[in-house]
């Protein structure tokens, strides 16, 4: 969600939550959103996503893990797409380090929500620990689009609660259930994690550079997957990122650098 400033105060007009250091003192000028309104929205985010640990649950037992490990992937890693990437590579043959890698550093991006988040919800320093092991695409999403304080911490919690358990559970169901699915290749149900976390993306996706970024690591990942040990294409993908950061950056000195020269040489005709 794009940031907002609030406005001066002689124009009447009021902003979302703000992104700098917050002040405890100052009351929030966005207007309220009722509550029942914050706990229908996130209850229906995480039981839509929450359900999906089923399929996780499916595929991780197909790939070859316990009953026990699959259960330890949900409650302590609990990132349903960095849980994909980790057995898809290690039911495609791959090396456990790799699987492992390759799924750490696609989670990686929860750190960086939470820089965002615990601007936006100030916890107490002994809550945020364990607000941490929340902080997912998900949460992140329903958070952040909330207009005030008080409906992001209630909005987050929700969303968290929801999800954690109803994906334990559903994970859970799933492994039990495999053997009754049969192969599970033929259900497809690896796709479904990586569908919800993409249709979360998606719209996320508003400038140039995003896109292009998006493209770029879709096309890395593509390519390298036919020649490279699974898991290996995910950490290479990410390098779509500082590339065209980079790209960018040079196009943009560039274009600064020229337009001096254009302009001396438009007045260099005037005055001619």
């Amino acid at each position: 969600m794009a940031e907002q400033t609030a406005l001066p105060e002689s124009t009447g007009a009021t902003g979302a939550i703000s992104a700098g250091p917050p002040t405890p003192a100052a009351p929030s000028q966005a207007p309220d959103k009722p509550d029942a309104a914050v706990v229908r929205d996130a209850l229906a985010v995480g039981v839509a996503v929450g359900l999906s640990g089923f399929a996780f649950g499916v595929t991780a037992a197909g790939s070859g893990l316990s009953l026990l490990q699959i259960c330890a992937l949900s409650l302590f890693v609990f990132t349903g797409a960095s849980q994909f990437a980790l057995v898809g590579a290690l039911a495609a043959g791959g090396n456990p380090y790799t699987a492992a890698a390759g799924a750490f550093f696609l989670g990686v991006r929860n750190a960086f929500y939470g820089l965002r988040l615990s601007q936006l919800l100030v916890l107490p320093r002994a809550l945020r620990p364990l607000a941490a092991h929340w902080v997912i695409d998900e949460t992140t999403a329903v958070t952040v689009a909330q207009p005030t304080r008080r409906a992001a911490r209630i909005g987050f919690t929700v969303t968290g609660l929801t999800l954690y358990v109803l994906w334990n559970l559903t994970t859970l169901v799933g492994a039990m259930g495999a053997e009754a699915l049969g192969d599970t290749e033929a259900w497809g149900l690896d796709a479904a994690s990586p569908a919800v976390f993409l249709a979360l993306l998606a719209p996320m996706l508003r400038s140039t550079i995003e896109r292009v970024t998006a493209g770029v690591a879709v096309l890395l990942a593509l390519t390298l997957l036919p020649v490279l040990p699974a898991g290996v294409p995910v950490l290479l993908s990410a390098l779509a990122a500082p590339v065209v950061l980079f790209l960018m950056g040079r196009r943009k000195r560039g274009a600064v650098t020229a337009s001096p020269g254009k302009t001396t040489e438009t007045k260099g005709g005037r005055d001619s």
